[in-house]
């Protein structure tokens, strides 16, 4: 009879994976400790799942679990939405207490396909039998009582036992099913008498061979679900298995009679597993392939607009572990940070890592004024679009608040208007690493103090403070075996003088770099070239292994041999990764409408990548999967930022963007046209002529050309202004299609939130199913000169460049450390093409100045600086 329910259920599953491919029921058994019996129950049960094409894995937890590791592991499958059903193999068998209740209450009423949280128990004993699930011995009596042809409805039954797993549930049934139902126990005085009224017996008393054959009513259906071992001399292991009943005499006058084993046992199983896909069915009426369930807030635009600051306290954000719950994130994954944001840990990734990743769209600008032109409202304004208006999975990844952006004139909202990050106050979240810096430098303050010193004894006992002796052995970190191995020293102890001296002393060069601690004069990096080199090290980080690897390869001085002096070699690399293993995690956010917002990290556009992390665009392509978008944003402008995101990012990353958005608006054109500005503040031109922004958009085919100079499709989203006229956008987006966009289109999404933003949404939408043919601009082996002219010629527009000597020398420098093969990053003002950032427009013939190169090796690039900008200015 089993069989045939297996058979069944095999059929309607294979129906399920035909409708939805790649989907099958989930099945999981969860067991503490180690007993034979439960071994024994658990086998069937995943050779069931097996046979039927359920899915079914077991955990198995160690006889020494707590109550707290049972738990969480309930809570994980809870929220893992390829399982659909879940077991606590029942007894737990901890040498820790736990409680049983508690755990078994633990299970999500949806997936508890035993039937025992007492949420399904009190549906059940109210008779809501569609909306629970059934124990399932209970269910199998039901289902071995109907395969007889016998009906419940008016019957006498009597029940005798009153568990929770058999005898309570089962009254339940056989009530709900309109029988007369007795419930008897092994106190009950008359048990005969009342076991002779009953049409249909089932019994679950745990007791053997209780009930007597003439007890029986003639012709009853008798249910026995009694498992018990009496001794037996004839068996092999000394003993037999009976029921609660005496089969031989009452077989003989029931009806129908199940035998011990073979009877309820096997329709348990089949149960269990009916209830398993009956659970996978429910899911799959609210289950879209690759969707998430999430529900967005679709703000009322007021008029007139209020504040950035005002939106955001008008925004009720929802608490953000039901956002980390709607895009798939489990509850061990996420850290909440308040009720508005949390860090995701980075075990998330290694979970999806198989996932397919969605369509990556890079959000960049033209050229534009010091108030900036909208590209972080645009961007999320575009996520808005897709996600909240389209009901396409989409995340936005963008950076945390710079301190210039911070203090400056644009405020701190990331974003602005109806499309902004809330709680607006929460946003900055900027990693500070001024402590780690300062650890650097107390190092390498130390560490110069003694190289000038050479006497054996203090050397000596300087090596038994940095290598101590422990129980008779030298103790000797990684970072410090490295060293010796770069040093050409296979051994650690026991170690020569010259050896201890080679080890100890970094003979650093007081004449290589450009800062100077005037107690020592010791020269190291400058405070602001080495924690940005911290940040984009984080920000280009895939893992925590990653980051530490570059993290002991930041160059903080050069010796007197010309060798670089890493932070290994000064054995902070290790602390430095753990002070910063929180900040490696994504935080998550939201926009004014519920989009999901990964706001992480803060590289500065000018001398590093200026994009927001790898991690955090790795994680949200993985999240919103195949059919789903991510937009993220590089610094600055096109000729900056997003080739400084393809060459750097990209390149380590492994990413490839699939469509690349330019913010433009008519008053940044105006001004490379050449028009006069009339009033600074939100709106910098408004006089009407056509004839400046004519000018001005061969500046916008510029930065289209440099887009499209990586093979990838160009949307021009025109930023629309309230004092913008209809014939000035239409006449932008005309040029911008000229220049060879893809498409151009017109944003409102400041004032109207995603809905101004859909016509963009449209068009990205429409050239991400192009076939995708990026490239880089340049290969990284050609010497780094070449690759600084090809940046300068085809993204700037220069004539050439001019290296200094002292770059020249740092080329030559670098080139012998092995550091030549690097990206190269230029640092020159964002307000021109051009060097100077008076010059608008497309200038042409210059000449880009290099003054000075830095080997940032840790973040993995060249910092090229011209003699438009101020190393110590840009970092302030």
């Amino acid at each position: 009879m089993s069989r045939q329910v297996k058979e069944r259920l095999k059929k309607e599953v294979a129906a399920m994976k035909n409708q939805f491919p790649g989907f099958r029921p989930g099945l999981v058994v969860l067991q503490v400790g180690d007993r034979d019996d439960s071994n024994l129950y658990i086998s069937m049960k995943l050779k069931a799942a097996a046979e039927i094409g359920i899915n079914a894995n077991h955990i198995r937890l160690p006889e020494t679990a707590t109550e707290d590791e049972v738990l969480r592991r309930i809570v994980a499958v809870n929220e893992n939405p390829a399982v659909h059903g879940l077991i606590v193999q029942l007894p737990l068998d901890s040498i820790n207490p736990i409680n049983t209740e508690k755990v078994t209450n633990a299970v999500a009423p949806e997936k508890d396909v035993d039937g025992l949280t007492s949420i399904n128990a009190g549906k059940l004993s109210r008779g809501d039998l569609g909306d629970c699930f059934i124990p399932c011995t209970p269910n199998g009596c039901m289902e071995l009582i109907s395969q007889t042809g016998v009906s419940v409805m008016g019957k006498n039954a009597v029940v005798i036992g009153r568990s929770k797993i058999v005898g309570a549930p089962m009254h339940d049934l056989l009530l709900w099913n309109h029988a007369t139902v007795t419930t008897c126990h092994s106190k009950t005085l008359d048990l005969a008498e009342q076991v002779g009224r009953a049409d249909i017996l089932v019994v679950g008393a745990g007791r053997a061979e209780m009930v007597k054959g003439e007890w029986v009513k003639k012709g009853a259906v008798v249910i026995d679900c009694g498992i018990n071992h009496i001794p037996d001399s004839s068996k092999a292991s000394g003993k037999r298995v009976v029921g609660d009943v005496h089969y031989p005499s009452a077989i003989e006058r029931a009806g129908y009679i199940t035998p011990v084993p073979g009877g309820v046992g096997p329709m348990t199983v089949a149960m269990l597993m009916k209830n398993t896909v009956e659970s996978a069915k429910r899911f799959l009426q609210t289950y879209t392939p690759g969707k998430w369930n999430i529900e967005y807030t679709k703000k009322k635009p007021q008029e007139p607009q209020p504040s950035d600051a005002e939106i955001s306290c008008s925004c009720q954000s929802k608490p953000i572990g039901e956002l980390a719950r709607e895009v798939g994130l489990f509850s061990e994954e996420v850290e909440p940070y308040g009720r508005s944001r949390a860090k995701i840990r980075l075990d998330a990734l290694k979970r999806m890592e198989k996932q397919p990743d969605g369509k990556y769209v890079v959000v960049t600008g033209i050229t534009s004024t010091p108030l900036g032109e909208g590209k972080h409202t645009t961007a999320l304004g575009l996520a808005q679009a897709l996600g909240a208006h389209l009901n396409i999975n989409t995340f936005a990844c963008v950076q945390e608040p710079s301190p210039g952006s911070f203090f400056g004139a644009r405020g701190i909202a990331v974003g602005g208007g109806y499309s902004q990050i809330i709680p607006l106050e929460e946003v900055c979240l900027r990693t500070s690493c001024s402590q780690i810096v300062l650890c650097v430098y107390t190092h390498v303050f130390v560490q110069f103090a003694f190289g000038m010193i050479s006497h054996v004894y203090i050397l000596q006992a300087l090596f038994d403070l940095l290598v101590p002796l422990r129980k008779g052995q030298r103790f000797v970190s990684p970072a410090q075996l490295n060293r010796l191995k770069k040093l050409g020293i296979e051994k650690s102890d026991p170690l020569t003088g010259t050896e201890i001296r080679r080890f100890v002393q970094l003979d650093i060069d007081p004449d290589t770099a450009t800062l100077f601690i005037s107690m020592v004069g010791c020269a190291v990096q400058d405070s602001g070239s080495l924690e940005n080199e911290i940040m984009a090290i984080l920000s280009l980080s895939s893992s925590e292994e990653e980051m530490q690897q570059r993290l002991a390869k930041i160059v903080v001085a050069t010796n007197k041999s010309g060798d670089p002096v890493t932070t290994e070699d000064l054995d902070v690399s290790g602390p430095l990764a753990m002070l910063l293993k929180d900040a490696l995690k994504p935080v998550l956010m939201q926009t004014v409408e519920g989009t999901p917002v990964f706001l992480h990290t803060s590289p500065l556009a000018d001398i590093a990548q200026g994009s927001p992390s790898v991690l955090a665009d790795k994680l949200a392509l993985k999240m919103v999967g195949s059919k789903g978008f991510v937009v993220t944003e590089s610094g600055h402008r096109a000729d900056i930022g997003l080739e400084k995101f393809f060459n750097i990012k990209c390149r380590y990353s492994g990413l490839r963007p699939d469509v690349v958005v330019i913010v433009a608006t008519v008053r940044t054109l105006k001004m490379h046209g050449g028009a006069p500005p009339v009033r600074i503040y939100r709106h910098l031109f408004i006089m009407h002529s056509l004839e400046p922004i004519e000018r001005g958009c061969c500046h916008l085919k510029r930065q289209v050309e440099n887009a499209q100079a990586f093979d990838l499709p160009v949307i021009v989203a025109v930023n629309k202004f309230s004092c913008d006229t209809d014939t000035e956008l239409e006449l932008v987006c005309g040029q911008a299609r000229q220049a060879g966009a893809f498409d151009a289109v017109q944003c409102t999404n400041w004032s109207e939130g995603g809905a101004g933003a859909l016509a963009l949404a449209e068009a990205v939408q429409r050239a991400a199913k192009l076939p995708g043919q990026f490239r880089f601009l340049y290969d990284t082996q050609i010497p780094a000169a070449d690759k600084l002219r090809t940046v300068a010629q085809k993204m700037y527009g220069a004539k050439d460049i001019e290296l200094s000597p002292k770059s020249i020398e740092k080329l030559v420098l670098y080139t012998k450390q092995g550091f030549g093969n690097l990206p190269v990053c230029i640092a020159k003002t964002h307000l021109s093409l051009s060097i100077d950032p008076m010059l608008k427009g497309v200038p042409t013939n210059f000449m880009l100045p290099i003054t000075d190169i830095k080997a940032n090796v840790g973040a993995g690039f060249l910092c090229c600086l011209t003699e438009s900008v101020s190393f110590i200015l840009l970092y302030l």
